[in-house]
Order: structure tokens, then sequence, then C-alpha cells
């Protein structure tokens, strides 16, 4: 088995705020999956993207309902290459208009921190250097 890319969707109230807050962060829209419905952002080129779905238009492709940002169905979690890069993009994520759910954790090989998006989804940035995990 081989998976060519990941798309996450999620339900967004404003695809346009939505848009504004992924560039904020320093990520580019991929404008062929992008319109007034929806936000392709793209996480890492031709691999994993974070499809933005307005909400009505998302539950057309389910027929459950979603958290509407006040549960936890899911953390995503960003991957990124320092400590410094993880805090540079939460405090970015927090200006814009997201919001922190809980402090910075360091492992030693591990460090986290956190935030909401603005509708309340839950994304892990982390950094960690796998040479320096404990072996036990």
């Amino acid at each position: 088995m081989s998976i060519n890319e990941i798309y996450v969707n999620l339900p967004v109230k404003d695809v346009q705020k939505t848009r504004t807050f992924w560039a904020a962060l320093g990520f580019s829209i991929n404008e062929k999956f992008s319109n007034d419905q929806a936000v392709s952002v793209i996480m890492k080129e031709n691999h994993i993207y974070g499809m933005f779905l307005r909400e009505d238009f998302f539950q057309t492709f389910t027929n459950r309902p979603f958290a509407k940002g006040d549960t936890t169905q899911v953390l995503l979690t960003i991957s990124l290459n320092s400590r410094e890069a993880v805090d540079h993009m939460v405090k970015t994520a927090l200006e814009n208009g997201g919001s922190k759910y809980s402090e910075p954790m360091d492992h030693g090989w591990m460090y986290q921190s956190s935030f909401a998006d603005i509708d309340g989804h839950q994304w892990e940035v982390m950094y960690g250097d796998i040479s320096q995990m404990p072996s036990e």
C-alpha cells in the first residue's frame, strides 16, 4: 500500500477568514481546489493538504453531525524543524485569532505546543529529535 496524498477535511464557518489565518502562518493556498465553499491549504507540497470546507458544504459529504468547535474529535499534529519554529507558529496563530488550550511541554527529546484555530480545531505543533529519545 502506498499513499500518494492526504487531504484532511475540516468544517469552517468562514472560508475567507480561514484562508487569511493559514496564509498568516506561512502556508500556501492551492487555488485549483479553492473557491467560496472551500480553501485548500498546502501543508506539504504534493503530499498533505488541509481542506477547510464551509460548514454547509462540509455537511454534503457526510450524513453524520460534525463537531462545532466546542468538542474534540481529533487532534492534528504538525511536525517542524526546531523548537523556535514551533514557538513562532503558535505565536503567529495566537496573533491571528487562534487560541491557546494547553501549555508547551518539553520532554527533552521532543518539544510541543498547541493552538486552536479560529474554528476551534486543535493543532499540536511539535519538534522531535529521535536520536535523543530515551531507549526505555
